[in-house]
């Protein structure tokens, strides 16, 4: 029996997941080793990275346009990616647990960076940043916040994040969000 596309669909999804996940680690990588890389090395190669994320991100919008059976599954890798580019979001395993559309695992990594910025094993300014990005990627997947996890986000929110809301509530056009995007590289 013909599988009408399933498992091309699966296998195509399996493909971007994993295309993306390497992209991300990219990043990763690059953020950890970012001491014993001299600064153009390390300017370098996150532009490098911040380009094969546009590259990808155009891509997906020929998919997304193309097959429409995939739009919601590729949507919210797109959203990812333009997180990315955008500069939204810092940390790279935050932009993965969001594209993977994982709450439960963002709640626990939120715990968890409490829990480290009460004993010391994290700095407060990470802290804060890494909470921000937790939180928005949790309002943008359509949890639930408590009032004073929507009262910490309105306050210490980033000029990008606002940026990357504004332009993906506005239907995310893949030019929008690159514009938005270029606009905050200029700024790094």
């Amino acid at each position: 029996m013909a599988s009408r596309g399933l498992l091309e669909t699966s296998r195509l999804k399996h493909n971007l997941q994993d295309q993306l996940d390497r992209l991300m680690a990219q990043l990763t990588d690059l953020e950890e080793c970012k001491n014993e890389l001299d600064n153009d090395e390390y300017e370098e190669t996150k532009s490098e990275t911040i380009e094969q994320l546009k590259e990808f991100n155009i891509s997906l919008s020929k998919i997304i346009s193309g097959n429409m059976t995939l739009v919601d599954q590729l949507g919210s890798l797109q959203l990812a990616i333009q997180a990315a580019i955008s500069n939204a979001f810092q940390t790279p395993e935050i932009i993965q647990l969001f594209a993977r559309k994982q709450p439960e695992q963002l709640r626990q990594k939120l715990a968890e960076l409490e829990r480290d910025a009460k004993i010391g094993k994290l700095s407060k300014d990470i802290a804060y940043q890494q909470k921000i990005e937790i939180l928005f990627a949790l309002k943008k997947l359509g949890e639930d916040l408590s009032p004073a996890e929507m009262d910490f986000l309105q306050h210490h929110s980033t000029a990008s994040m606002r940026e990357f809301e504004r332009v993906s509530n506005e239907g995310g056009t893949s030019e929008k969000v690159l514009e938005a995007a270029a606009s905050q590289l200029k700024k790094i």
